[in-house]
């Protein structure tokens, strides 16, 4: 499909588009007015990793194409956590927990949006601030009603659960309901036409949609994004040491950096689309290179992605530390690190402590197969004490993860 609005050219030219409510309304919407939409985040972590970059983007595009960007923080929503497409309930987080996560997330998005009071800058909410309002009779008389719970139970998300006979609660089945509140209320306060997300949260943008239809008599519409995987079906964002978390103490700038050039051939013109601001002419240029060229073009996407997440003198100093550390054979100061108390560590523990491995077996299973070395020199017994002075030493494991053992002072 042909689009006229820059939003919806732009979502669907580089890659963002799965579904969309009336979408040639929404074209029309976008086309002639500025459209406020919105995403919502759980503040269930100090950061948010590279699993919700998608959405974060989603919202930058937003802005670039003239419209403007509202990030909903859970604060209210997040005391009860999302069921969708989860295996059990989420832990539930103390007050103080959450208002602490908010405040750490908010600076994540100061660095993809800009914030401010005119038409087209980005403003952050909390739904807390109507949703612990709410008082149960009212609600359930007044909203309650609109949901019919055969529905509800219809949604993939909710039928996951059910179909694995897996405990569904009471409290995380009214999270439909306040999402779809969520949007309503929005759609109140600012004027809010649009919600997007994951392909997951369709069920709960389309609630949101019928209620504010219902109730306001009001027309709003819902974007959602595929579910992003890599070339290889594996779930975008989580690695062998963890997830890639977006802040920087929670995961070093290098890490980060590595991450992105590390991504697997056939993703780099998919990434580059989605994580960067390159023009579209010269990701074609980038994605078409083969061989070993295509290397030059994974480290333009870890440079771009990591200059928007952590900026440009970060990811100038990662890019140099790995040309060192790999081109020249120098240990690099931006590479992960685990200080060593005594002046040695065992390798196996090493591997661990650097999230190389996750149990001592695969740190073992590592070592067996080749694929441990210190420095360039391979490590074949899983006992050896590794001495660490004043010097870093360098412990890799494969061509691709290497860190550096600290002497603890």
């Amino acid at each position: 499909m042909t689009y006229q609005s820059d939003l919806l050219n732009t979502l669907a030219t580089r890659g963002y588009l799965h579904q969309l409510t009336d979408a040639s309304a929404l074209d029309a919407l976008a086309a002639k007015q500025v459209v406020p939409g919105y995403i919502g985040f759980d503040p269930t972590a100090p950061s948010l990793h590279v699993g919700s970059l998608v959405q974060i983007m989603l919202l930058r595009r937003l802005q670039q194409t003239g419209h403007k960007p509202v990030v909903l923080m859970g604060g209210g929503t997040g005391k009860i956590g999302d069921p969708s497409f989860k295996d059990e309930a989420r832990k539930l987080l103390a007050e103080d927990g959450i208002q602490a996560n908010v405040a750490s997330i908010k600076r994540i998005f100061e660095r993809f949006l800009t914030f401010g009071d005119g038409p087209t800058d980005a403003i952050m909410l909390d739904n807390a601030e109507w949703l612990d309002a709410l008082e149960y009779i009212p609600f359930l008389r007044d909203v309650g009603q609109h949901f019919s719970v055969n529905r509800m139970l219809s949604f993939d998300s909710v039928k996951l659960r059910l179909d694995r006979e897996q405990s569904l609660s009471f409290l995380e089945f009214n999270y439909m309901i306040l999402q779809a509140y969520d949007f309503m209320e929005l759609s109140r306060r600012c004027g809010v036409r649009l919600q997007m997300g994951g392909s997951d949260q369709w069920g709960n943008i389309v609630n949101g949609i019928e209620l504010a239809r219902r109730m306001d008599g009001t027309e709003v519409f819902g974007v959602t994004t595929p579910l992003l995987t890599t070339a290889s079906g594996e779930k975008m964002g989580k690695t062998v040491a963890g997830a890639v978390w977006l802040h920087e103490d929670q995961l070093p700038h290098f890490d980060y950096w590595q991450f992105w050039r590390n991504t697997d051939d056939r993703d780099v013109g998919r990434f580059l689309r989605l994580f960067t601001d390159l023009p579209l002419d010269e990701i074609a240029r980038l994605e078409a290179l083969e061989g070993a060229e295509i290397n030059e073009a994974k480290k333009v996407l870890a440079n771009e992605a990591t200059a928007m997440c952590r900026g440009r003198a970060a990811a100038e100093d990662a890019a140099e530390t790995a040309r060192r550390t790999f081109e020249e054979g120098a240990s690099g100061a931006a590479l992960p690190s685990v200080t060593v108390a005594g002046g040695s560590i065992n390798v196996v523990d090493a591997l661990i402590a650097l999230g190389f491995a996750k149990s001592k077996g695969e740190a073992r299973r590592l070592i067996a197969g080749g694929g441990a070395r210190i420095g360039t020199d391979k490590v074949s017994d899983e006992a050896l004490m590794i001495a660490v002075g004043a010097d870093p030493v360098r412990l890799s494991a494969g061509k691709k993860n290497h860190g550096l053992l600290v002497r603890e002072q």
